[in-house]
């Protein structure tokens, strides 16, 4: 198509969205979804490449089938204004404006800023769409400038801040990954963040495609088109959602919206989960596992969980998933009664391929259950882990009931607690390979990583139908956006290095801002020699920080991975994970932000104060929650550790002695191996408990660490508890605690209620104060003394 001949008009209608035509190739759509979020379709021929989503499903249960790309329910859509000419249309919101130049459809946006309107975003002015003159292919461009930085895109190596590189947007196993430079990993998360250093204005670009894709954002260069970035599909169709902060915390809550809200899990799943892929591979699976219970308490370890690596599916050296190798482990029932007495849940590893050799791949090929090769009825053949295999097609009914079945029962009815959905990328290459898609054939190079999403889906549902009363825990490694309501993720098989720590680090925090707020990392590394010890030290006084709180492993060397497997260090292992479950009221309390209000667990310290540009640095420290603030030692034989302290409260304590510093400065402090720098901002209440052997143990002390304000001031903190495992909480039977704390020159007062209709878990509660602080603390009008139980 002629370039000089792209001229779109504008087509007045009584619809809930504005109509862009272009004769000869079709139309484009632009919607008003809220106040802060709009969208963009294109129609090539007025149709839809596919005509359903299962990202972009806001505060819905999430349709087996999906969700029709034309159905607005979930939205308000606000009332917007729109003027017209020859050449170009405006529509404005009380907060949004979007001009539309008919000419090559170039949108520009602005948002309304102390009353005026700030422009943040703008379509590359030479070309910025594929309207045919590039052949095959989704493309989107826009300009950028030197000054814009980009966070985002899920789980992606290197520094937080993606500006001058180019990713592709693709699942696969990516075993043994540089945490620094490998490209692409696990997940398929196309939506990322843009902040310009000159403006005040953040937002956000989703692009609802499940096909795979590649962002340049900034690598490349044309001399042609200025600066520029751009999103590009093989496939699929141009669906992107655009949503405006102002600020980062508003996009990533709203983008979280978008997609649906984090799964709730027990109590159990903050503990720490044990795992090794040694225990099962290994011909006295049984014996090595209860012998890791032993070790548990013979070392004083706390723990709720073990994750069973694949090996317990095993024939000769191949794994077959819904197997259980009964030489290994003779009894699963009876492993499973016996971790349980320990007080230890069991996830068991699944995998959606079966071997071409699997005891039931022909009864599973006569059901027509996997997905089929393209006009062949045959099942599509792939490279999977130990040899090739057919994956089960998830779009399938049958195939979900068969999955649903066989987790039902070679799983949940001999006790196992819980799924873990692994190997999960759907690496099918012919991207012509049909799925079933409910009864309307869908290519799999349209949906590879929706496959992903439903596997967790049907897992999900299988094991809340086993038990309709509990609260599912589930972990998946791959997924896309819309995973967040099903599982538990972690960063996939990472590499044992101090490298791989550090960026581990920036890849969860570039994680989080994309509505994954639930994972962790391979604790100690899981491919490559064993961690040293110092590294596995500092590996776990960071990764007591994550959601996900799991060593796990599979050594090249033969070692494993375990808090124990160095004598002159467990002491320091032992207290750290102690210290994480003294932590779990605050980590609890969290998770349950994190479902009912989209708030992030783990943060970069820009996300609470944006305000502040020495934030945006890189760095390898983190938030977690609004009041802590974790400086992890990422580098061999530090003691020390400098660290800028962000501004907006007035200053920060360090948690471990209390002491006061001033914000927006960098300080130097001790780093010793026991532990990592740990500051509480300025009006931070922290709760903590004793640390049991495991969530099952009812802990009937709170203590409460306030770091009241050293002038006048005031601030608040809700603390969240229920039974830490049922459905309850929805029905009122939780225990809310209402802290408020205000401080003056003379006194901290603290003011406590309780709402929610189950009695408080705790009998005491144990109030500290920093030991500088001379001011009398006063509960409930009640003096009190630092140290002193209060029965409230």
């Amino acid at each position: 198509m002629d370039l000089r001949n792209i001229c779109f008009t504008y087509c007045p209608q009584d619809q809930p969205y504005l109509t862009f035509r272009l004769a000869g190739w079709g139309e484009a759509r632009l919607y008003i979804l809220e106040e802060h979020i709009a969208r963009v379709l294109f129609l090539p021929q007025g149709k839809l490449t596919l005509n359903r989503t299962w990202m972009a499903c806001p505060h819905r249960e999430l349709p087996w089938e999906g969700r029709d790309r034309f159905d607005l329910s979930g939205f308000s859509l606000p009332a917007y204004h729109v003027e017209s000419s020859q050449d170009m249309t405006v529509i404005e919101t009380s907060t949004l404006r979007v001009v539309v130049a008919h000419h090559g459809l170039r949108l520009q946006w602005y948002a309304r800023c102390d009353g005026e309107w700030q422009p943040f975003a703008r379509d590359r002015q030479t070309q910025s769409y594929n309207f045919g003159q590039w052949g095959a292919g989704i493309f989107h461009y826009l300009q950028r400038t030197r000054s814009e930085q980009y966070f985002g895109l899920g789980e992606k190596s290197g520094d937080m801040d993606r500006a001058g590189r180019r990713f592709r947007m693709l699942t696969i196993d990516a075993l043994g990954y540089d945490a620094e430079t490998s490209d692409p990993l696990y997940k398929h998360i196309p939506f990322y963040i843009t902040r310009d250093r000159q403006q005040s204005v953040a937002f956000g670009l989703f692009y609802d495609n499940p096909a795979s894709a590649a962002f340049d954002l900034g690598q490349e260069l044309d001399n042609y088109h200025g600066l520029y970035r751009y999103y590009h599909a093989q496939s699929g169709d141009l669906d992107y959602y655009l949503i405006l902060g102002p600020g980062i915390k508003d996009v990533v809550q709203r983008f979280a919206w978008l997609t649906g809200p984090t799964l709730f899990g027990p109590k159990w799943s903050l503990g720490y989960s044990g795992s090794t892929m040694s225990y099962t591979d290994a011909p006295n699976a049984q014996e090595l596992l209860l012998q890791f219970l032993e070790d548990c308490c013979r070392y004083e370890i706390p723990c709720d969980s073990f994750q069973l690596s694949s090996g317990y599916t095993s024939i000769g050296a191949k794994r077959y998933v819904f197997h259980w190798n009964t030489e290994k482990i003779p009894d699963p029932a009876a492993l499973a009664e016996q971790f349980h007495a320990a007080g230890v849940k069991l996830c068991a590893n699944i995998k959606p391929c079966l071997l071409t050799d699997h005891p039931r791949f022909q009864e599973v090929q006569h059901q027509q259950l996997f997905i089929q090769g393209q006009e062949t009825g045959q099942p599509c053949i792939a490279q999977f882990w130990d040899a090739p295999g057919a994956y089960l097609d998830f779009t399938n009914p049958d195939a979900i009931a068969w999955w649903q079945q066989q987790v039902r029962e070679q799983l949940l009815e001999y006790g196992i607690d819980a799924t873990w959905n692994d190997n999960n990328e759907f690496e099918i290459w012919d991207d012509a390979v049909q799925c079933h898609g409910f009864g309307e054939r869908i290519p799999i190079g349209l949906i590879r990583p929706i496959l992903s999403l439903l596997m967790m889906k049907a897992s999900f549902e299988a094991q809340q139908a086993h038990l309709p009363d509990k609260r599912p825990y589930l972990i998946s490694r791959s997924g896309c956006p819309g995973m967040q309501r099903y599982v538990q993720t972690w960063s996939g098989d990472n590499a044992t290095s101090w490298k791989t720590l550090k960026y581990n680090l920036r890849m969860g925090k570039g994680l989080s801002l994309c509505g994954v707020f639930n994972f962790g990392h391979d604790v100690g590394g899981f491919a490559g020699p064993a961690p040293e010890p110092e590294l596995l030290v500092r590996w776990v006084q960071n990764g007591i920080f994550h959601p996900r709180f799991t060593i796990h492993s599979w050594n090249d060397d033969g070692t494993v991975n375990e808090a124990w497997m160095y004598p002159e260090v467990l002491p320091l292992i032992r207290e750290q994970i102690r210290f994480r479950y003294r932590l779990l009221p605050y980590l609890y309390t969290l998770l349950y932000r994190a479902s009912a209000y989209n708030e992030p667990i783990l943060r970069p310290t820009f996300y609470d104060f944006e305000c502040d540009e020495r934030t945006f640095e890189e760095n390898d420290d983190f938030l977690l929650g609004p009041a802590l603030l974790v400086a992890s030692v990422v580098e061999p034989g530090q003691r020390e550790r400098q660290v800028y302290l962000p501004q907006g409260p007035a200053g920060w304590y360090e948690f471990h002695s209390g002491q006061w510093h001033r914000s927006g400065q960098t300080i130097t402090v001790a780093a010793p191996l026991e532990r990592c720098p740990l500051f509480v901002k300025e009006g931070g209440i922290i709760p903590l408990t004793s640390a049991g052997k495991n969530t099952q143990e009812i802990q009937k002390d709170l203590e409460l660490r306030c770091y009241p304000p050293r002038g006048s001031g005031e601030s608040t903190y809700e603390l969240f508890d229920d039974d830490g495992e049922t459905w309850a909480y929805r029905r009122g039977r939780y225990a809310l605690l209402h802290i408020r704390m205000r401080a003056d020159e003379k006194q901290v007062l603290l003011h406590i209620e309780q709402s929610g209709d189950l009695p408080s878990p705790y009998q005491h509660i144990n109030f500290w104060l920093p030991s500088e602080e001379q001011r009398p603390l006063i509960v409930n009008s009640a003096a009190t003394q630092t140290g002193q139980k209060v029965k409230l």
